[in-house]
């Protein structure tokens, strides 16, 4: 008998219901010139409009919300580049509790001031050198505080699910929906909605080409380890997918782009000069592969999930302006 997978449209339709007045309903823009350039009907899930930046939100305040009272009293601890860490200060700030985020040294500046300024204490490590996942579980044991991972949870996975859900709820079927992979978590949840409400949808993953681990492991049909990815693409930064979100995007995900940091900064660019949107590196990544036709065959209705726009204003223009 086959096991049940651990996030169904249930699952996410249940985050959905718990997210209400509390995330963003982002919205959805289209633009001429972008259709025009692609050769199909572009709909952009503008989720830099969510709160704090980024759809991290959703995934965190999912699972921070479900946990007993008295677990969640004693705090929740988090690993991240930014986006989660940003987004479980703030679930623990709206959930009247604590949180202690562990982030790498080089993290953006940005997304360390905000995390701190949602109330949070961070600690820091070196990305390069030391294994975060290990340094958090060592810390949340330490403190007795329970660690809401980034991607890799079932709960976490089904709220970030939620924004693909939206998209089609506003939409309607498409053809394609195309999403930025870091460790797989909204892309998994985002596949596992989209193709449960139209099973004949394709939905294709962008990653950096410093990044892809996804890709790899896809190939070779097992998760794979990388060299720690450099790349302006801090939120895909990733050496390895995640141990729950591969099984779910090997049976579900069509294929996977890659894009080049170059390309990366020229869809941030087109997107501030055309949509009027600032968009981060990861965020920007599924316009850069349809804008650098990356996608094979592009069909007639594409969903594209824009994942965040959390950069400060002086590495914005530094990338941009150059």
């Amino acid at each position: 008998m086959a096991a049940a997978p651990p996030v169904t449209l249930d699952d996410v339709r249940e985050a959905a219901e718990r997210l209400q007045g509390m995330a963003h309903r982002t919205p959805v823009l289209t633009s001429r010139t972008l259709n025009s350039l692609v050769g199909a009907e572009v709909f952009i899930k503008a989720e830099n409009f969510q709160r704090i930046g980024a759809f991290k939100f959703r995934g965190a305040y999912n699972a921070a919300s479900r946990l007993p009272a008295d677990q969640l009293a004693k705090g929740i601890a988090a690993y991240s580049s930014g986006n989660h860490a940003q987004a479980t200060a703030l679930a623990a700030r709206e959930l009247g509790t604590r949180a202690v985020i562990l982030m790498p040294e080089d993290a953006p500046r940005s997304k360390l001031e905000a995390t701190t300024g949602y109330g949070a204490e961070v600690v820091t490590y070196d990305r390069y050198g030391q294994d975060r996942s290990a340094l958090a579980q060592a810390l949340a044991a330490d403190r007795g505080l329970t660690l809401i991972p980034p991607y890799d949870h079932p709960h976490v996975i089904a709220g970030q699910g939620t924004a693909a859900l939206e998209l089609l709820e506003d939409t309607g079927p498409l053809d394609a929906l195309i999403v930025p992979v870091g460790g797989g978590g909204l892309i998994a949840g985002s596949a596992v909605a989209a193709t449960a409400l139209h099973p004949g949808i394709r939905v294709i993953g962008v990653e950096p080409e410093a990044g892809d681990d996804t890709k790899r492991s896809l190939e070779q049909g097992a998760r794979v380890t990388i060299p720690v990815p450099r790349t302006i693409a801090d939120g895909q930064a990733l050496d390895t997918p995640g141990e729950i979100t591969f099984p779910i995007n090997q049976r579900l995900l069509d294929a996977i782009a890659l894009v080049s940091d170059d390309e990366i900064v020229a869809a941030m660019r087109f997107a501030f000069e055309r949509l009027k949107i600032v968009l981060e590196p990861s965020g920007a990544t599924p316009l850069a592969a349809l804008l650098a036709g990356r996608v094979d065959n592009p069909p007639r209705r594409i969903g594209v999930i824009a994942s965040g726009g959390n950069i400060g204003a002086d590495r914005f223009t530094e990338l941009v302006g150059r």
